[in-house]
């Protein structure tokens, strides 16, 4: 089991090599204690090819953990960036 405070500032990269931000924190059912988002803060650039604004601070997604692939010194996630951008589970928060 990892700890949440371990995934905190960890990259998050996607399929394809590309960084697109870092673990900023998550989401909890308190109902099933399950974690079922994290938060994300985009780097600029993903947020562009996201199509997430930014605003007066980077742009910040929950992103489901079901599309997480693995958990090391990075956050590694199934989909593409592409991917990423056209599915409707991908929202700002």
């Amino acid at each position: 089991m990892i700890s949440f405070e371990s995934l905190i500032g960890k990259q998050v990269i996607v399929s394809g090599g590309i960084i697109i931000g870092e673990v900023k924190g998550a989401g909890v059912d308190t109902n099933t204690w399950r974690v079922p988002v994290l938060h994300i803060k985009l780097l600029d650039t993903a947020a562009t090819e996201l199509g997430f604004k930014k605003r007066f601070r980077s742009a910040t997604v929950c992103i489901p953990t079901t599309m997480i692939k693995e958990v090391g010194d990075v956050v590694t996630m199934a989909p593409s960036i592409s991917d990423l951008g056209s599915n409707i589970q991908v929202v700002e928060c």
